[in-house]
């Protein structure tokens, strides 16, 4: 599961969370004031309410969506999120997770980011202290990205 894009320590992954109205169009509506703007999304996580829907994004310039955000008056939240290579695939998840549980860390959520030119399959993890986490996947050779691999 090694192999990382980025030898040297980035910015860590920032992941934004939206509530938009649980109405048709209003996750294509977000999505293309992204794209208009040159923001790929990356990777997404829903939840449906019953008026509300949670959109978690990861996206390619975290930076201008807060921006544009802030702009157009969307609420939103930032938290800290990892992203890791799994080279081998889904098989790669139970691997992680053992890691995990045997250093007793409890993982909040995890979703698939969508494919990449690199051809590796990649899952955003949520945890209370991703620095932590990254050191230990790291030490057991599991490849932990920052913003600058998924910006390129």
């Amino acid at each position: 599961m090694n192999g990382c894009l980025t030898q040297q320590p980035g910015s860590p992954i920032r992941q934004l969370t939206v509530t938009l109205d649980n109405r048709t169009g209003a996750l294509s509506s977000l999505l293309s004031l992204l794209a208009s703007h040159g923001i790929i999304c990356l990777g997404c996580s829903t939840a449906d309410f019953y008026e509300a829907t949670v959109v978690r994004l990861i996206l390619s310039d975290p930076d201008f969506a807060i921006t544009l955000f802030l702009e157009r008056g969307i609420g939103f939240i930032v938290s800290e999120i990892l992203v890791i290579a799994m080279r081998g695939g889904a098989q790669d998840l139970g691997d992680c997770l053992d890691i995990l549980f045997q250093a007793e860390i409890n993982v909040d959520f995890i979703y698939p980011l969508f494919p990449s030119y690199h051809g590796v399959a990649l899952a955003a993890f949520h945890v209370k202290d991703p620095a932590h986490v990254r050191t230990i996947l790291n030490a057991r050779n599991i490849c932990v990205y920052y913003q600058e691999d998924l910006s390129r």
